[in-house]
């Protein structure tokens, strides 16, 4: 385990960040610019002001060797004595930011590399009609809320066996017939609908409404998925996790997979123990 001195300046460089992030978004042009993310989709001026403020944030830690963001393609090398490795999604759901929706930032601790068994750590923040910060370390999931300049510590995160939540990703044309049953099936059940396309705040509902599922499949238009396992995927398999549910490629634990490459993605699902058995029911011999 990691001593939480070392944490400490990591974590205080993240909440730093989620400040001038929030400022960010009340006042930021949100147009698009001419550039293009690593995904080929073109980026607004507010992704890259908030990927700028991260980097410069994280860049002051000590400990801190390698970032890589979902911003940029390639890895930056901060520090070569560092021996914590950052991925980051600076703005998640930034297309929401112009309906006024709530949006996030995620983040994953890595050390030796980007390996999800290499997770030390991970956080999001939410920027909503409050800003809350979820952190997870040493099997604990803590949730801090924004107060006058600082965060401060609220409650402990744990899921219940069984939610109430569906949250389906992905186009639903493109979707396999046995997932469409799945997630029919739960709406059957009663579960209730709850999607906004931004995976920080329809993940940090779950979690603070005791549980349900998320799910983004492999589809037929993108069958590995479209969220990427080091910015996105495994920070909140370890999150969910730590907090009492689970985390699947649909058969297999998110935590146990290691990317090829930086920008991998990965088909994910996150919930509560009877959703994720629920999946792994339906996904069987898939």
């Amino acid at each position: 385990m990691q001593d939480m001195k070392e944490m400490k300046p990591l974590i205080e460089a993240i909440m730093k960040s989620a400040m001038r992030i929030k400022e960010a978004i009340d006042v930021k042009d949100i147009g698009y610019s001419q550039q293009e993310n690593s995904s080929g989709e073109t980026q607004l001026q507010l992704d890259i002001q908030c990927d700028l403020i991260i980097e410069e944030e994280l860049s002051h830690v000590p400990s801190v060797h390698t970032l890589a963001s979902e911003e940029k393609e390639e890895i930056m090398l901060i520090n070569k004595n560092g021996k914590f490795l950052i991925g980051f999604d600076p703005l998640d759901g930034s297309s929401l930011v112009d309906v006024n929706l709530s949006v996030g930032s995620i983040f994953g601790i890595y050390e030796n590399d980007f390996s999800a068994k290499n997770m030390i750590a991970s956080c999001y923040v939410v920027y909503g009609p409050r800003v809350e910060l979820v952190f997870a370390y040493e099997g604990q999931v803590k949730l801090y809320l924004l107060q006058a300049g600082e965060f401060e510590f609220v409650k402990e995160i744990r899921l219940n066996e069984k939610g109430k939540l569906n949250a389906p990703g992905g186009t639903q044309q493109n979707w396999e017939p046995y997932h469409k049953q799945m997630v029919d099936g739960l709406f059957q059940e009663g579960y209730r609908l709850r999607y906004s396309g931004g995976m920080v705040p329809d993940l940090h509902q779950i979690l603070l409404k005791g549980g349900g599922l998320f799910s983004y499949p492999g589809t037929s238009d993108k069958p590995e998925g479209k969220l990427r396992q080091v910015f996105e995927v495994f920070p909140f398999a370890m999150i969910f996790e730590y907090a009492g549910g689970g985390a699947i490629d649909g058969q297999n634990r998110l935590l146990d997979q290691t990317p090829r490459h930086v920008h991998d993605t990965s088909p994910c699902f996150f919930g509560s123990n009877y959703e994720i058995d629920r999946v792994k029911t339906t996904y069987a011999g898939k």
